[in-house]
């Protein structure tokens, strides 16, 4: 495998091919695997995903997942979590009880209010906090396409790269070192989508 590859770790949660797709268009070598080896010698590494949090983090323990994709992370291999790949990397969610999850960020996966309408399915906005090479090219305000009922709370404000407001202003986007994840799908979301899949590649 050339040491460059992207890894796009399967784990039964959520369609792949799209994610795949997303990045062989803009012309980079991708491999959609569930060998714990071939995750952990990543070039690049992401961990798509839809679904119940607690149902994933099964997945991934069952498939002896967690270790490989925590030593490549450990080693600098640049990580991006979409939608429920961002809320993986957190230490804990709320959803159906209370679920742990990869720890690799400090903070929490919750709830939107009671009185809000989820899950948030369509497009949105996303207002930078702070400048990332992941949205390089990306006009602040942006929107993309977004579809959960729960969002990450960092503990960290210094992990936050991206907000968007849904009856509250939420953490859209994380970034620490080359570890990054969105809530929103690029894949979905067109051109400034797979602009980010491109500045994820080249990284």
């Amino acid at each position: 495998m050339s040491s460059d590859r992207i890894v796009i770790v399967d784990y039964g949660m959520g369609n792949l091919r799209s994610v795949q797709k997303g990045f062989e268009r803009m012309g980079f070598p991708v491999k959609v695997s569930s060998d714990p080896e071939a995750v952990a010698s990543a070039g690049k590494l992401v961990l798509p995903g839809v679904g119940a949090f607690g149902d994933a983090m099964e997945e991934l323990m069952e498939r002896k997942l967690v270790e490989p994709i925590l030593k490549a992370i450990g080693r600098g291999t640049p990580f991006l979590g979409i939608c429920l790949g961002l809320q993986l990397l957190f230490e804990e969610s709320e959803e159906g009880g209370r679920h742990s999850g990869l720890g690799v960020l400090k903070g929490w996966v919750r709830q939107f209010p009671e009185d809000l309408l989820v899950p948030q399915i369509g497009w949105n906005r996303v207002h930078f906090v702070r400048p990332s090479p992941l949205f390089s090219g990306v006009p602040d305000g942006a929107f993309f396409y977004f579809v959960h009922s729960y969002y990450v709370d960092p503990r960290d404000p210094g992990d936050v790269l991206a907000r968007t407001k849904y009856g509250i202003s939420y953490t859209s986007a994380v970034g620490r070192g080359t570890v990054f994840g969105v809530q929103f799908h690029p894949e979905k979301s067109q051109q400034l989508g797979l602009r980010i899949l491109a500045n994820f590649g080249g990284m």
